[in-house]
């Protein structure tokens, strides 16, 4: 039940967020807006203010603004509070700032979380495997490690990047706390070929050790989580086209890469369970990644319709209705075809299709 209401709240509040961004941008341009409902389907609640109905929706997975006279062709009698009557950058800030306002919300959730606190792990040694160099350097169990090759550090992840990027026959010192004793350690690192977040192989540098269960806080003042805020979002959005080119190009499988609904549900539950702090990250991991999908130049997507305005621009005419028509119809086709697909990978990745088997086998044999 945790896991449902968990799911719920995070996807509500990216949906509420991102919709809210084209609404007020087109109340600020004079549109009238008809409808903003989260969820599709069946209304399950509503009340009109104003202009506008307010509604609750059956179905969870998104949310829609209606705006008057934004259908070409249909309903427009040249008002000028309709959508089609506004000029092309009107139209363009109406429908960008949707997911503007998710990547906002993205580096917020990510500068607050540096505000009060990111739990991570120290560099105290937790285990040490065998026929690794730590081991047989002589690093124990419960060592804090101060610094490698004189560089201090304070966490894990840190000291990991200091390790990874040493080279074939290179040495690395470690200074390290033992009880009331500092000593060095050094120890030349064993280079292995792994894959990395994208799938692709390269050689990174080992010593075999795992960090212990403690952990400590990433807190900083205001001024500077901002920018660290700033600086994870860069960085992720970085990863994020990267991976994206990476499948177009065939380097990376889509269904490696990818996550549907399932997966997020079993991401989100997991965040859930491990704290809100988490489940903060998670959402602004989230909320990141649904702009920059929106973005896409698919037709549905905001992404496709901003193509479209653009060719507006340059033509200095709409694009033919049927065209617009028949690229709404193959980018439905394909996002259909998209979740058919993630949603497929994630049953298996998660185990749910041998469940429902060995159910089906059961059922049978009664």
């Amino acid at each position: 039940m945790v896991s449902v209401l968990a799911f719920i709240f995070v996807f509500g509040i990216l949906i509420f967020v991102h919709e809210f961004g084209h609404f007020i941008v087109a109340k600020r341009n004079g549109v009238r807006v008809e409808k903003f409902s989260l969820g599709f389907g069946r209304r399950l609640w509503g009340k009109k203010i104003g202009q506008t109905e307010y509604l609750i929706s059956a179905v969870p997975f998104g949310g829609y603004i209606k705006m008057s006279g934004e259908e070409p062709g249909k309903e427009q009698k040249g008002k000028p509070w309709e959508f089609l009557s506004k000029s092309c950058g009107q139209r363009a800030q109406i429908v960008a700032f949707g997911p503007i306002l998710n990547y906002l919300l993205a580096f917020l959730l990510f500068s607050f979380i540096f505000i009060i606190g990111a739990p991570t792990a120290t560099t105290r040694v937790g285990q040490l495997l065998e026929d690794y160099p730590a081991l047989e350097a002589g690093v124990k169990e419960g060592d804090l490690i101060l610094a490698v090759d004189g560089e201090p550090v304070e966490y894990w992840q840190d000291m990991a990047a200091l390790i990874h990027q040493k080279t074939l026959n290179t040495e690395v010192i470690l200074d390290v706390e033992r009880g009331n004793r500092l000593i060095k350690i050094s120890l030349a690192p064993k280079i292995e070929k792994t894959k990395d977040i994208f799938g692709q192989e390269v050689e990174i540098a080992l010593v075999g050790i795992y960090p212990s269960q403690e952990t400590t806080e990433i807190k900083y003042g205001w001024g500077k989580s901002f920018y660290k805020g700033a600086e994870k979002l860069i960085t992720l959005s970085a990863l994020t086209y990267k991976s994206l080119w990476f499948i177009l190009t065939r380097r990376l499988s889509l269904k490696d890469a990818a996550m549907g609904p399932i997966g997020i549900f079993h991401f989100t539950a997991d965040a859930a369970r491990l704290g809100f702090i988490y489940l903060l990250n998670l959402m602004g991991l989230l909320s990141m990644s649904l702009a920059i999908f929106n973005f896409l130049p698919i037709p549905i997507l905001d992404g496709g319709y901003l193509f479209f305005l653009a060719l507006e621009k340059l033509r200095k005419k709409p694009v033919n209705l049927k065209t617009q028509e028949i690229a709404a119809q193959v980018g439905i086709l394909l996002l259909i075809t998209l979740l058919i697909f993630v949603s497929y990978y994630d049953l298996l990745r998660y185990g749910w299709l041998e469940k429902a088997q060995d159910l089906w086998s059961k059922f049978k044999l009664k």
